[in-house]
């Protein structure tokens, strides 16, 4: 069985009211929320970078047209 690690977090009665109400809401403990939601924020910032380096690989390496330059080249003109 893999190890678990304790994270603890300070945080204001604001931040701590709702953070617990949205965890009721959905369902789940305050631990499965913060998790979730950290996790998630990670994914989504890989994603960021991954799609940001793709991009610069393709307008680096592609030239870009515009809207008529590829109906043009389709023959849709």
């Amino acid at each position: 069985m893999s190890e678990k690690y304790t994270v603890s977090l300070r945080l204001n009665e604001k931040e701590n009211t709702l953070i617990r109400n949205f965890a009721e809401i959905k369902g789940i403990s305050i631990s499965e929320f913060l998790r979730e939601s950290a996790l998630n924020e990670i994914k989504n910032q890989l994603d960021a970078l991954t799609f940001d380096e793709a991009m610069a690989r393709h307008t680096d390496t592609t030239s870009l047209l515009t809207s008529e330059e590829l109906k043009s080249r389709l023959g849709l003109l």
